[in-house]
């Protein structure tokens, strides 16, 4: 429907689409496959690495605090995510809702957004399994060789490649494995937990939120685009650092909305993927605001400082050695399905694009087990190069603004939704509308404004070269265009027939 950069894909060809034999994914998942995805990938790098870093360096003893306002913007979001999901169940999450509502250029550029997010999460978390490999077997650093002038990193290169083959064989499969090594980790938090409560010291607990400092982390284009716009200076510790740990934290959350990239393979979505988004996010902000009163209550803030701390540190300090080999087991099992998670994430969004002529169409080609397996094999490769050669550094930064920006405009588009199709089924409605949206969306600008400015330039430079793609390749291949364009000769046969002007039976969406 419309035409130029804006047209858009009516809900209906969304659906009609999924059943096309050449690129049909099998409908095998339940409620409960989608809320053991939803925590599998979302309970991993945040808990194991993320909490005692923004303790030490941002937020202090308020990081609980920090993960409870990014857990309610990731649940105004998750309701406006479960909405969508149980109206267009089709593949391809925030690109999928944005081509029905906003339009084809909209759609690109939060599908281009998506491959930022998924892509550089998969590879940074499968290093830091990597690291935690290295640990477990004895030698820090021990998975790195050199290969000339540049470092190997084979341990993440063997999981990603292991982790293609179950996407590859078929996603129950990755559901059933998931399940399995989820148990684990879940059991090794609630561990950390139990036994964490009994080294806690009130005292530990104050300053609650420290006494702001200045520091590398709020300095010039390293602090918040927030403080720097308001010339409050230093991000670190105080009501700023708080702010900014609360965006910092929210890439520990990220994982929820990969439930509704599987919304095609699910066997009741209208049901099933509200359950699988809002349930899988209840169980995560329980763990996770626990774990971080534990870490806090434990050990000194001043303590879990620099870049090398993590859950581990505050139980060596009190000298239990062997809560060290659990925890760093624990984070063996919770990364390895991060990385099965987010690889997931990311060949869905490219099947749906291509799917839609925006990215190459034989790629999203289905294989014998009903799933993308040329995608799986080609984001696999790209993830393992980019796990295996580069250094990638600390990215949670650039992973995190690519899905606020997405949860903007999901949130967006449930109003202009409900303005122009309210006739739609839905599965599941969100209360108080326009209400939660705008709130939804005014969080997450909130968090967007508390990221680093470089972050923020990396991501427009991103953006800029995700524009220059669809322009050279996107617009001219896509299937909605193609649709919209009668072939050269049929236009010309319509006005002969009709007189005039192709009518409503013209050729068209």
């Amino acid at each position: 429907m419309g035409s130029g950069i804006f047209r858009t894909k009516s809900v209906e060809q969304s659906i009609a689409d999924t059943d096309e034999p050449d690129s049909k994914l099998r409908k095998d998942l339940t409620a409960w496959d989608l809320t053991v995805f939803g925590v599998a990938v979302v309970v991993g790098a945040g808990i194991f690495t993320l909490t005692a870093r923004t303790a030490g360096n941002v937020a202090g003893p308020s990081v609980s605090l920090a993960f409870v306002l990014a857990a309610i913007a990731c649940g105004l979001a998750a309701l406006c995510y479960a909405e969508f999901a149980s109206t267009v169940p089709v593949a391809g999450s925030a690109y999928t809702f944005s081509y029905a509502t906003f339009g084809e250029f909209v759609a690109w550029i939060i599908g281009w957004d998506l491959i930022l997010e998924f892509a550089l999460a998969a590879s940074v978390v499968a290093k830091g399994w990597s690291l935690y490999l290295g640990n477990v077997i004895g030698a820090e650093g021990s998975t790195v060789v050199e290969l000339g002038p540049v470092d190997f990193d084979w341990g993440s290169v063997l999981l990603i490649a292991a982790l293609t083959v179950i996407l590859a064989t078929g996603t129950k499969l990755s559901s059933r494995v998931s399940a399995v090594i989820t148990a684990i980790k879940v059991g090794v938090v609630l561990l950390v937990i139990v036994v964490g409560a009994f080294y806690i010291s009130k005292d530990n607990y104050s300053p609650y939120i420290p006494p702001s400092q200045p520091g590398e982390t709020g300095e010039g284009i390293h602090q918040s685009l927030f403080s720097y716009l308001t010339g409050a200076g230093g991000s670190t510790y105080g009501w700023y650092g708080l702010l900014a740990a609360s965006s910092l934290v929210f890439f520990a959350f990220i994982g929820f909305d990969v439930v509704a990239t599987t919304a095609e393979e699910t066997k009741d979505p209208q049901k099933s993927l509200p359950r699988g988004i809002l349930g899988s996010l209840a169980i995560v902000t329980v763990l996770y605001v626990a774990v971080t009163l534990v870490l806090t209550g434990m050990v000194k803030y001043t303590d879990l400082a620099g870049e090398s701390s993590t859950l581990a540190t505050a139980f060596e300090i009190h000298g239990i050695t062997w809560a060290q080999w659990v925890i760093n087991l624990g984070a063996l099992a919770g990364l390895t399905t991060v990385v099965l998670v987010m690889l997931l994430g990311q060949t869905r969004v490219l099947f749906a694009m291509s799917r839609d002529g925006l990215m190459p169409k034989k790629l999203a080609h289905t294989g014998p087990h009903g799933t993308p397996v040329r995608i799986t094999v080609i984001v696999g490769a790209v993830s393992a190069v980019l796990a295996g050669f580069f250094p990638m550094g600390t990215l949670e930064e650039m992973v995190n603004i690519g899905t606020l920006f997405a949860f903007v405009l999901v949130c967006v588009g449930v109003i202009v939704l409900r303005r122009t199709r309210p006739d739609l089924p839905r599965g599941f409605t969100v209360p108080l509308v326009p209400l939660v949206p705008i709130l939804a969306v005014l969080a997450c600008l909130w968090l967007m404004l508390n990221l680093s400015v470089e972050t923020w330039i990396r991501f427009v430079v991103w953006m800029a070269i995700g524009v220059v793609i669809y322009f050279l390749y996107g617009y001219r291949h896509s299937m909605v265009g193609r649709r919209a364009t009668p072939p050269p000769g049929v236009e010309s046969e319509a006005l002969g027939h009709l007189g005039g002007p192709a009518g409503p039976g013209g050729v068209g969406l």
